[in-house]
């Protein structure tokens, strides 16, 4: 691991700064790189001395060149790319989701085939599958078809037949992940980020309303930061992408867990408003490539990201109005 350095994309986001606190954790060097550098998710998971041992680098993955350059110029081994825009953004500015999402990755490709670097992680997404009715077996494996309902989905789809025509053509290996309803400290924005901040409108005395309801997987920001960073260092000879799975739950479960855990919690959800993605799915073709797949129980989990929240709104570190959104 001394000799490692990895580039992460997308590293102010949530999944990304989970991803470099574990790799600080560990020691390895680490470039951070985004639009804005400003680490304000980052900060609300690591010290000052943590966030000190990260080189910062901005950077527009749209930009082929300045892409290229980053990996050639730092000396890159391990690569996970987590830059992108999510569905509300893609819906607003479908031009600029494409370059983002679609050309940035095609971008970080070619870097990594520039550099000599054959494999590397990155961020699909379960929006790529249709609606759960669309699918008969369970749980669902890696391999079902591809039927994308929104923007961002299709652009996340083209990304898997981008990879796939990588391996083929020029042999870069690399593990796409499915990530479904990701919570964790840090999660600030999306419709499914509604979990996480319900656990943070606990910790605030807050009421908070879940937008929706039914069967979901929730997968916590760390498990599937360490999932990421095992799939870019598993050197996989393929071009694989592979569905998460974490805790099976339906929304009404979750609210009802937090409200016995905390009795004095003001939460409530939508009724009859499932969200559209299937929820049962199969890690097995993770767990064929990486081994065990990280999993933190959901009430360990939780408790954890309690405590962190209430540590943050003690120390004025964390914004709050993020909970009327």
């Amino acid at each position: 691991m001394l000799n490692e350095t990895f580039l992460v994309t997308g590293a102010m986001g949530c999944i990304g700064s989970w991803v470099l606190k574990n790799l600080v954790k560990e020691g390895v060097q680490v470039i951070a790189a985004d639009l804005d550098t400003t680490p304000t998710r980052p900060a609300l998971l690591m010290s000052s001395k943590e966030l000190d041992q990260i080189t910062w680098q901005q950077l527009d993955v749209v930009d082929t060149d300045a892409t290229c350059e980053l990996v050639r110029s730092n000396g890159i081994t391990h690569v996970v790319h987590l830059a992108g825009l999510q569905i509300p953004f893609c819906k607003a500015a479908p031009a600029l989701g494409s370059a983002v999402n679609v050309t940035g990755t095609v971008n970080v490709f070619e870097a990594v085939r520039a550099a000599g670097i054959n494999h590397f992680s990155y961020a699909s997404s379960l929006a790529v599958l249709g609606d759960d009715s669309q699918y008969i077996k369970r749980p669902l494996g890696d391999d079902v078809p591809l039927l994308p309902k929104t923007l961002y989905g299709v652009y996340k789809a083209a990304n898997e037949f981008t990879a796939a025509v990588y391996w083929r053509d020029w042999d870069i290996g690399s593990v796409g992940l499915r990530p479904y309803c990701v919570y964790g400290v840090s999660r600030d924005q999306g419709m499914t980020a509604d979990f996480a901040k319900a656990i943070l409108a606990v910790a605030a005395d807050a009421p908070f309303h879940i937008r929706f309801d039914g069967l979901v997987a929730l997968q916590h920001a760390n498990d599937v930061a360490q999932a990421f960073i095992a799939s870019a260092r598993s050197g996989h000879r393929g071009a694989a992408v592979c569905n998460l799975r974490g805790d099976v739950i339906e929304v009404s479960e979750f609210t009802q867990f937090l409200k016995t855990s905390y009795p004095l919690a003001e939460l409530t959800h939508a009724e009859n408003s499932p969200l559209p993605y299937p929820a049962d799915l199969s890690d097995d073709g993770l767990r064929r490539i990486i081994g065990d797949v990280p999993h933190t129980p959901l009430e360990t989990a939780v408790q954890q990201d309690f405590e962190r929240y209430l540590a943050l709104i003690e120390g004025g570190m964390i914004d709050l109005e993020q909970l009327k959104s």
